[in-house]
């Protein structure tokens, strides 16, 4: 089966998040753009907003 480019980007898209620490995201999340953050962590900017959605939801 093949798969699509946008199945490919979501897969790559959710293996970076799960190398993030998260305690230490949310601790400079409150200090931090989410521009820096997203240097810091090595992500997309739409990956830090992802992951602040996640958050905020639990």
């Amino acid at each position: 089966m093949r798969a699509s480019y946008n199945d490919e980007r979501k897969k790559l898209s959710t293996e970076r998040l799960m190398d993030v620490d998260l305690h230490r995201f949310v601790e400079a999340e409150t200090e931090q753009t989410s521009y820096e953050l997203a240097l810091e962590f090595g992500l997309s900017i739409r990956d830090v907003r992802q992951l602040k959605k996640r958050l905020e939801r639990n």
